[in-house]
């Protein structure tokens, strides 16, 4: 490991670091870390740099700020700690000179379909506030605004003294919300498919529900059957108006079924209940697809999508209401907000005036307060989450990023770093986990670990300034001051996809044709109008594979092998081999370890305490019964008992492998193992190389998606993706999450997708893309209603040349043009 002296970069605050004022990290261990030392400059920025899989994020955020939260959770009183979700200790020998840690990662703001940028803020409050003051006509304080807050009315007993005497007196009692009553503040009506819901020509114990986890075998089964309102032996069709309206629509009720108090809901307010207070786009696809089909949502036509009653929509501040404020571009409200005079909350308005003043810094002005919070994509969403922690009076606390240059333009970058400083130079320790070389470039100190990924990362490969790193020979180093050049010639399209008057928020009637054939790259500065363009028009074409940024979601249980589909042709494989079902050979149905359910884990729960989780004893963590390991593919034979030793040295061998050791190689390994001799598999191989194409060689099969990276994630996603038939692709920036060393692999990918006769068009921000694309479609020229045009199309040469756009400038620059 190389190792440098302090840096020699001094901040510009009286808080520098010495050599006494540390955070110390001594044997570090978690997922794939190797015993690690490092010493972490405090009230300094620090970035953390190494190719994806290498350790960074196990390093920052699963042993720093994880060891930060669970010491602060500590300190409050077991009562308290019992209602908070338990937090172990990570896999370090020491830490020393921790201080809280504020965590702004790239994880979607939550769910909650009734959390706005607003609400997300906190610039919605003081809007309430402000209009709860100073709106005319005055109809109330905040609540009466919100549309969180439903109006009730009512009455209860109350205990008062009177006289020395305790009396007991009725008062009735009114709470006056903003929350529209037909929509119940979602802005939007719901309008059932019943034919999705069930299949009216079965009775319910023929399985006539077709809702997902709707099974008549569990606890639905025996409230249904229970319940009494309908016989569950008679068609649906035939049911009386009341037993329809019992099933569908029946508020939840008690029953009591064999002795056990059970609660009956329609099923209308159970999906209600279970689907629809989740945002669509954080479902499970199967939930996603059925709610697409069974539920129509259309906007509220009594508060017309506003959320509001329309009491609340009638008290204005200079002429508008608090909806029309929130339906503001976010630098326009600004400027609103700066031209009230009202002295008599001039504090309110300042501090208002800060928040969305912030927005604009961040870059992150075209958005509106109205602005579902679920449909942010993850740098906007961490970028919001920065706005709290700008204004905020704290200092020397550790703020910890993770790629928060993710869906930045270049020319936004250069805002976010002047942000990260600023948080720095309030006495700060600022920890950033990032791939862009312009970011590393402002870093005090610098952290590479490596040097591969995987089982082949999880050291540290130099700690020091940033001009040590790129006199190193780590991968980091080596390729920090890469410059991908503009290309000799390029490709002709072979058509065009026409798009004609795009208006999709903030696009203005756009006409383009975009390029068939070729490496077609979608550019612009956040807000422009690229996603509104592309997924607006072309997302739902008949062909079109679209591979965008949203989350896969996964339990401990997921892992590569399930989520890419793999694991089924080897279950199969194996269930031929040795002539038994494939179910055996699923530690999530008969084959698993009956002591640990296939988790390979046991979880013991000590109460106030944190949850310890041990290697289950029974399989050796290996997650199957003994005799499904018996069980062997490949090695010139298979077999069932008497197979050999079971596979405990996991070899190759005679006796191949069983299915645990299969799911502990990796990628590559696998790729090998299942292309040649009796253990081949094709459309496992297919998989793998894809797998291996996006740059994922080094995951093992079987880990767990909970401990993959972000960028392992979006490129597992692209790699499950590319096996769909379609001959235009559409990706949302697939350099995501890539260090700088694997991009130059995913170009290759990218060409060789074209070169086998598919359309590419990829939405990016990566000047290295951009540079190697055939034909560049730039939008803006700045954001929101700033935005929302096509500023150039042409070649990347063509637009250096032309240098009119701020893509164009910074391209240039990047090239040496």
């Amino acid at each position: 490991m190389t190792r440098t002296a302090s840096p020699d970069r001094t901040p510009s605050t009286p808080h520098a670091a010495d050599g006494h004022d540390m955070i110390r990290v001594q044997g570090a261990r978690v997922n794939n870390l190797r015993d690690i030392d490092v010493e972490i400059p405090k009230r300094r920025l620090t970035v953390f740099t190494g190719v994806s899989g290498s350790g960074k994020s196990s390093l920052v955020f699963s042993t720093i700020a994880a060891e930060s939260q669970r010491m602060i959770n500590e300190t409050y009183s077991a009562f308290l700690q019992g209602f908070m979700p338990t937090l172990a200790r990570p896999e370090v020998d020491h830490l020393e000179g921790l201080t809280t840690a504020i965590i702004v990662d790239q994880e979607r703001m939550g769910a909650n379909p009734r959390s706005t940028v607003g609400t997300a803020t906190d610039a919605y409050a003081m809007l309430r506030i402000l209009f709860s003051r100073v709106g005319e006509p005055h109809i109330g304080s905040p609540q009466a605004f919100s549309f969180n807050v439903a109006s009730i009315s009512g009455a209860g007993a109350v205990t008062l003294e009177k006289g020395g005497k305790t009396v007991k007196e009725r008062r009735s009692f009114s709470i006056t919300g903003g929350m529209c009553p037909r929509c119940e503040g979602k802005g939007a009506v719901s309008d059932f498919d019943l034919t999705a819901l069930y299949d009216a020509s079965k009775s319910l114990n023929e399985g006539a529900l077709t809702i997902p986890g709707y099974s008549m075998e569990g606890w639905y089964g025996r409230i249904f059957r229970g319940s009494g309102y309908f016989d569950p032996d008679k068609p649906i069709a035939k049911y009386t108006k009341t037993e329809l309206d019992d099933l569908l629509h029946r508020e939840p009720t008690k029953i009591k079924v064999d002795g056990i108090n059970l609660t009956y809901s329609g099923l209308i307010p159970q999906i209600q209940k279970s689907f629809l207070s989740k945002d669509v786009d954080a479902m499970q696809p199967h939930i996603r697809a059925f709610v697409e089909r069974a539920i129509t949502f259309t906007t509220c036509p009594d508060c017309d999508g506003t959320r509001l009653t329309a009491e609340s929509r009638s008290s204005k501040v200079a002429g508008k209401n608090i909806a029309e404020v929130s339906a503001m571009q976010i630098s326009d409200l600004a400027a609103w907000v700066r031209n009230l005079e009202e002295p008599s909350v001039a504090p309110l308005l300042k501090g208002l005036q800060h928040i969305l003043d912030s927005f604009t810094e961040i870059g992150l002005g075209y958005l509106s307060l109205d602005r579902p919070a679920g449909t942010l994509s993850g740098g906007e969403s961490q970028r919001t989450k920065m706005i709290r922690h700008l204004g905020s009076s704290l200092t020397d606390v550790t703020y910890v990023f993770d790629e928060p240059t993710i869906g930045l333009h270049p020319h936004d970058i250069e805002r976010m770093n002047q942000l990260l400083l600023q948080l720095r130079d309030k006495g700060n320790t600022v920890l950033v986990v990032e791939h862009k070389p312009e970011t590393i470039a402002i870093a005090d100190h610098v952290v590479d670990l490596g040097p591969g990924a995987g089982s082949h990362g999880g050291t540290v490969c130099y700690e020091g300034s940033l001009d040590g790193l790129r006199d190193s020979d780590t991968v980091t180093g080596r390729h920090l001051d890469d410059r991908a050049a503009l290309k000799d010639s390029v490709r002709e399209p072979s058509g065009a996809l026409e798009i004609r008057g795009a208006d999709t928020h903030n696009l203005r009637g756009v006409d383009v044709d975009v390029p068939l054939g070729v490496l077609c790259v979608v550019t612009g500065v956040a807000g422009s109008g690229k996603s509104s363009l592309i997924h607006g028009s072309l997302a739902d074409q008949e062909g079109t594979v679209v591979i965008d940024q949203g989350a896969i979601r996964g339990s401990r249980r997921s892992s590569p092998a399930t989520y890419t589909g793999l694991l089924d042709p080897i279950r199969k494989a194996f269930a031929k081999a040795n002539g038994v079902k494939p179910a055996l050979f699923s530690a999530n149905s008969e084959g698993a370890c009956p002591t640990c359910k296939g988790a390979g884990v046991i979880y013991t729960d000590l109460g106030v305490m944190a949850t310890v989780e041990s290697p289950c004893e029974e399989c050796d963590g290996k997650r199957f019964q003994s005799s499904v390991l018996e069980y062997r593919l490949g090695g010139g034979g298979s077999g069932g008992s008497g197979s050999g030793d079971g596979g405990a040295d996991g070899a190759d061998g005679a006796g191949g492998k069983n299915i645990a050791e299969v799911l502990e190689l990796s990628v590559a390994e696998a790729e090998r193992f299942f292309g040649e001799g009796d253990a081949r598999i094709p459309a496992a191989h297919k998989i793998l190389e894809r797998m291996a194409d996006v740059g994922l060689g080094y995951l093992t099969l079987g880990q767990p998606l909970t401990t993959l990276s972000g960028g392992e994630r979006q490129r597992l996603k692209l790699a499950t993706r590319m096996g769909e038939k379609g001959g235009v692709y559409v990706l949302d920036e697939p350099t995501t999450g890539l260090h700088l060393a694997d991009v130059d692999q995913l170009l290759g990918l990218l060409d060789r997708l074209v070169d086998v006769g598919k359309s590419v068009i990829v939405i990016e921000h990566h000047q290295a893309v951009m540079a190697h694309a055939d034909w560049i479609i730039d939008l803006g020229p700045g954001a929101g209603h700033d935005g929302g045009r096509v500023v150039f199309e042409g070649s990347p040469a063509d637009l250096v040349a032309d240098r009119s756009t701020l893509t164009g400038k910074h391209l240039a620059e990047y090239v040496g043009a």
